[in-house]
């Protein structure tokens, strides 16, 4: 019986010693879970520190901003407004420019010719068959509303010769 009792007792002393590392074991691991949590607990208080501060800045920078646009003049607000025009009307005014100079210069170009056009048909010599007189008498009667025809035959001259003399004239 002896050695049953002591092999009891080696039983039961070795299950305390397994009893007491494993309470030691679990108090060493919530001592650390503890320390977890508490490090967890000060960050997550930390960060709602920073986000009611951020709010807070939010809010007042919100208030500053609307209390800056309700500061805004009329005036102010015209010169905004003329300045974004002036940003969309600038290209189709420099365009307009440039139209307006190339019309100019085809205009130029265009009056050069008709001179050049009048000073040469100034230099034709007119038909022998047409005088000053017959110039007259040909206006005349196309203003009446006689017809090239009947005025060419009248004053025996060719239908031609009668639509030159109301051209230099211009009159038709």
């Amino acid at each position: 019986m002896n050695l049953e009792f002591i092999s009891i007792e080696y039983i039961v002393v070795v299950l305390g010693v397994a009893v007491l590392y494993m309470l030691y074991f679990i108090f060493i691991k919530d001592t650390s879970y503890n320390k977890n949590i508490r490090s967890m607990a000060i960050a997550i208080e930390e960060l709602n520190k920073e986000i009611f501060y951020h709010k807070k800045r939010v809010d007042e920078l919100g208030k500053a901003l609307k209390n800056s646009q309700d500061r805004l003049s009329n005036d102010e607000i015209y010169a905004e407004i003329e300045r974004s025009n002036f940003d969309y009307i600038k290209p189709v005014s420099v365009a307009i420019k440039n139209l307006q100079h190339s019309q100019g210069e085809l205009e130029h170009s265009l009056n050069a010719r008709i001179q050049n056009l009048e000073s040469s048909i100034k230099q034709i010599s007119l038909p022998a068959s047409i005088h000053a007189n017959d110039d007259d008498k040909i206006i005349a009667l196309y203003n009446q509303g006689i017809s090239l025809e009947m005025i060419a035959k009248e004053l025996h001259l060719s239908k031609s010769e009668v639509e030159f003399v109301l051209k230099i004239n211009r009159i038709k």
